[in-house]
């Protein structure tokens, strides 16, 4: 599935490298989604990237972390494996962006495209499964899962605040919350799983 994913979004980024009227068409932008009920832009967006470094980056972390929570989906859940892979991504797409669809619903000129609300959330939703599995900073320094999610956690929320770039922080920010809490959502259970890896810290 993480494949496919990943080859949907660089075939459809391409073709908005290309178009600039299909990224204007299918980008986020709360005041066409609000006023006018383009809906529909809340999910594509998702698919949309600025250029090959914004696509390069989101579809490398998917494709890595994308593989290894495959693995843990098909574990706990079995047969619905591929289902929740699939709710989990598309619902990080949309409910990353709610923040920023409140926030920016009179903002006729705040656009916004990428996947990575939904890469934060499979990011952090294999670091639910495996929360000392190190994660190497920069792809040098490892560093347990759980001590990165809660610096990406504070940093995501710090820049949010502050908007003094181009980034879209709050959607890191909701995407990963989402990520984490989704096998909880799916399974309560697994809860006593991650709090008896955190206890062995």
């Amino acid at each position: 599935m993480t494949i496919i994913i990943i080859a949907i979004t660089v075939l459809i980024s391409l073709a908005a490298f290309q178009n600039n009227d299909l990224l204007y068409k299918y980008q986020f932008n709360a005041y066409q989604i609000t006023k006018r009920n383009q809906w529909y832009r809340i999910i594509t967006y998702g698919f949309l990237h600025a250029n090959w470094d914004h696509l390069l980056v989101n579809m490398i972390v998917l494709y890595f972390f994308g593989d290894a929570l495959e693995y843990y989906f098909s574990y706990n859940f079995g047969s619905a494996s591929v289902i929740y892979f699939i709710a989990l991504y598309l619902g990080a797409i949309v409910l990353s962006t709610l923040y920023d669809l409140k926030k920016h619903k009179e903002h006729y000129h705040y656009n916004a495209v990428g996947a990575s609300g939904a890469t934060s959330a499979v990011v952090f939703a294999t670091i639910f499964f495996a929360p000392l599995q190190p994660i190497y900073l920069f792809f040098v320094i490892p560093i347990p899962g759980i001590i990165f999610a809660a610096g990406y956690l504070y940093y995501s929320y710090y820049m949010g605040k502050k908007n003094i770039d181009n980034i879209g922080h709050s959607a890191h920010f909701y995407g990963a919350l989402f990520g984490f809490l989704f096998p909880l959502i799916i399974k309560p259970k697994l809860f006593s799983l991650f709090l008896q890896q955190i206890l062995n810290f």
